[in-house]
């Protein structure tokens, strides 16, 4: 009898949130996951609890994003405790506000180390550990970046993050060339999809509103984009748009301000 290896997954900020529904979908669909977090020790070991109880194994990783050394040996510590990951989805992000008034090196520093250093050093440590084993695996690996519909409806509110986000957008094409065929890289762009510290209740209500489809997207849609990207081994260097047609409406201004 042969045994399938099972697929392992690395998502980055899993301990809540979005991240936590994906993780918890992947492993519905039969992946092994490891759990990234950041400071929510607790939040990460419910969600891998909830993981074991399907039927999955899972572990739990600290780092934190902004320290380049951290961030470097992740992949290495998932393939020692769990195996090597066959799906990085980089969920993790920094979502602080500015605009050019309130613009300062260290917010877009701080963002850019979370938002696109940090997703780049995992793309690279798991090319660096898979490009010796292409015989002995039958699919490329994929990284899944989670960009933002602002990339096609661009406004300067939330600006050092609107600018990662562009930044993140341009190296899932860039990465997609220097990987394959090694690695797939992908992107999924969320529109509204879950309340920010910045929303009310009655503001984020109204913003799922302002889409062509008159909704947005939920957690479990985009964990199910994510599913899809996962094992859609033809597709690579391509961003798919989960917000309900958000980035087909043009606004001057965030959402968060159109709608409180």
């Amino acid at each position: 009898m042969t045994h399938t290896r099972p697929k392992i997954a690395l998502v980055t900020g899993a301990g809540k949130r979005l991240g936590q529904t994906i993780a918890v979908e992947l492993a519905r669909s039969g992946w092994d996951v490891a759990i990234h977090y950041g400071s929510s020790a607790l939040d990460a070991e419910q969600t891998a609890n909830t993981i074991r109880q399907l039927g999955r194994q899972a572990i739990t990783l600290q780092a934190d994003l902004e320290n380049e050394f951290a961030v470097a040996q992740l992949v290495a510590r998932c393939q020692a405790e769990l195996g090597l990951p066959d799906c990085i989805v980089n969920n993790a992000s920094l979502f602080d506000y500015d605009d050019i008034q309130q613009f300062s090196y260290a917010n877009l520093d701080k963002h850019m180390r979370i938002n696109v250093a940090a997703p780049l050093t995992l793309a690279r440590s798991l090319f660096s550990l898979r490009k010796g084993l292409g015989h002995q695996l039958t699919h490329p690996g994929v990284i899944i970046n989670l960009l933002d519909q602002k990339l096609e409806n661009l406004n300067p509110d939330y600006l050092s993050y609107t600018l990662s986000k562009v930044a993140l957008d341009k190296a899932t094409i860039l990465l997609a060339k220097a990987l394959a065929p090694t690695l797939r890289v992908v992107g999924v762009a969320p529109g509204v999809t879950m309340m920010s510290k910045d929303q009310t209740e009655i503001g984020f209500e109204a913003s799922t509103k302002l889409t062509p489809l008159g909704y947005s997207s939920t957690p479990e849609d985009i964990a199910q984009a994510v599913l899809y990207l996962a094992t859609a081994h033809a597709v690579t260097g391509t961003t798919l748009f989960v917000d309900g047609g958000q980035h087909l409406q043009p606004m001057e201004r965030d959402v968060v301000f159109l709608t409180q």
